[in-house]
């Protein structure tokens, strides 16, 4: 019996991808003056468009929701150490994550960036139907798991008292 359907994206797809979200996102006249990422997807997703925007000033917030496929806490958690939202004062931010899910870790972050910036777009990889959050900049629309290239073969170390996949 075959699994569920899942979308899997290429180290070569994923720099297409981020070229022409970057593209779309300078064809809307929208030049950030903060890119921030939601780590660890959006760190990927981040540090390009930052490239390709010649955008310098990159934050990065890490927040925990996924625990495993499909596993989740409740609800999103910014983990330590948590950005001061004086840096982003009337500041243009670009959120930048690898998917929006659930959207719920994108609601998190945009509502702690919304009172403090100017202006606050999110752009993604994919986005689910069911997100709680529709971003500005969208790649691809995808109800399927997802294969990053970042994260589809586990870790290569071992620290004490964990084991991995060899």
């Amino acid at each position: 019996m075959a699994g569920p359907a899942r979308e899997n994206l290429t180290y070569e797809a994923f720099g297409q991808a981020v070229r022409d979200l970057a593209r779309t996102i300078a064809d809307d006249g929208f030049a950030p003056d903060i890119v921030l990422s939601i780590a660890r997807g959006g760190v990927f997703v981040a540090g390009g468009l930052a490239y390709a925007l010649d955008c310098k000033n990159i934050h990065l917030v890490n927040v925990e929701f996924y625990t495993g496929v499909g596993t989740t806490l409740d609800m999103p958690v910014m983990l330590a150490p948590v950005p001061n939202v004086i840096d982003f004062s009337d500041k243009k931010v670009l959120i930048a994550d690898d998917v929006a899910d659930t959207g719920k870790t994108l609601k998190l972050v945009r509502d702690f960036c919304a009172e403090h910036v100017a202006e606050v777009r999110s752009a993604v990889i994919y986005e689910k139907a069911q997100s709680l959050v529709k971003c500005e900049y969208v790649w691809k629309r995808t109800d399927e798991w997802i294969n990053f290239p970042w994260s589809v073969d586990g870790p290569v170390v071992r620290r004490e008292g964990q084991v991995f996949d060899a």
